[in-house]
């Protein structure tokens, strides 16, 4: 913990990790690492393993080969409040809120740090009002959560996530639903944050420009890794994604800039 009670970034060391459910196999001794504080994408097709991995990793999985460390501690061993109060979790899709308010779906993130018959206190509803304000669904804090637009329940989740005061922050396409605009800020802000941030995106642009390094799943098997100028090659999109690409570095970022091209009439029948 921090000097005012916040998590510190946690260490993540994915270690081996497989998944097998069904008679089918969806990672295959998976390694992945974010150092504390920082934001590592994981990229890949659909039915790559990615949201498998995340899942892992945050908890609602257990891994059938494999380990996941958090701070060099086996995670499988640690508590559900324990470890709900080092890692945050933002899901493609949320239940189970019907009715609440978006104040109230956000205070949810302080349950962790509470015993069960425990009110919310003045530091919660400090921490919950910073969340708000961070993410900028204040405004509308008294609303119900599912009158909200997609991207506004999105950015409430990102805030029950921020009020939850993580040492790892797992997102799962954060960046669903949302404009431009908001698909730039609240990556922006994922980073700025003091935690280490695994995100699953499908935007490889998004990823190129927010991510330190980036994973690249195909298959449930790591393809590549490592920063995003390494990683994010013509050939290695050809071959997991099967398209053409042609990619540069932007002129006013000076990250990779990834443009995808037609496909011919013969790729386009497959």
């Amino acid at each position: 913990m921090t000097a005012d009670g916040r998590a510190h970034p946690l260490d993540l060391t994915v270690d081996g990790v497989g998944y097998t459910t069904g008679g089918h196999t969806l990672l295959h001794g998976v390694d992945l690492t974010a150092r504390p504080g920082e934001t590592v994408g994981v990229v890949g097709p659909n039915g790559s393993g990615k949201t498998t991995l995340l899942r892992c990793v945050y908890g609602t999985l257990r891994p059938t080969t494999g380990r996941v460390l958090l701070d060099g501690a086996d995670a499988a061993a640690l508590g559900v409040k324990h470890r709900a109060r080092r890692t945050a979790v933002v899901p493609q899709d949320a239940t189970g809120l019907l009715g609440l308010t978006v104040r109230e779906v956000v205070a949810m993130g302080r349950s962790p740090h509470k015993r069960f018959w425990e009110q919310d206190g003045p530091d919660d509803a400090r921490r919950v009002a910073e969340a708000l304000e961070t993410v900028g669904v204040a405004a509308f804090a008294d609303r119900r959560f599912d009158e909200l637009s997609g991207g506004e329940r999105q950015r409430a989740l990102v805030a029950r996530a921020l009020a939850q005061d993580p040492g790892l922050l797992a997102l799962d396409e954060p960046t669903n639903h949302l404009d431009v605009r908001y698909q730039l800020e609240l990556l922006a802000l994922v980073r700025a944050l003091p935690a280490t941030a695994v995100l699953v995106l499908h935007d490889l642009n998004l990823a190129a420009a927010f991510c330190d390094r980036l994973y690249v799943l195909s298959a449930g098997r790591v393809a590549a890794s490592g920063p995003p100028p390494e990683v994010l090659t013509e050939d290695l999109l050809a071959e997991v994604y099967g398209v053409r690409t042609r990619i540069g570095v932007h002129p006013a970022t000076g990250v990779p800039n990834v443009v995808y091209l037609p496909l011919d009439a013969r790729q386009a029948a497959r």
